[in-house]
């Protein structure tokens, strides 16, 4: 029976630990920062490129404007020519 030492082998693990994360691919923005993104934008974002943009419903995709709202977010809407655009400003 061999008796192994935990922690001697720690810091290689360690290492190689960060050496994995330095190398893996970066995650993709949540949906939630998708959308905060499309609607800060200067032109900001009608309800069919959030839903383009999220996949989601347009009733979820309004629930996450409000959430967004509750995190501090500005966000307007204005209606042009039958089109609704929101618009928003990030909290500080």
């Amino acid at each position: 029976m061999t008796i192994t030492n935990k922690r001697k082998n720690a810091p290689k693990a360690e290492i190689e630990g960060a050496v994995a994360e330095a190398s893996a691919p970066m995650k993709a923005p949540s949906k939630q920062r998708q959308l905060a993104a499309l609607v800060v934008r200067d032109d900001g974002a009608t309800l069919e490129q959030m839903i383009a943009a999220t996949g989601w419903l347009p009733h979820t995709t309004r629930a996450a404007l409000t959430g967004l709202r509750k995190k501090g977010y500005v966000i307007t809407s204005d209606k042009v020519d039958g089109i609704r655009t929101y618009r928003g400003v990030a909290p500080e």
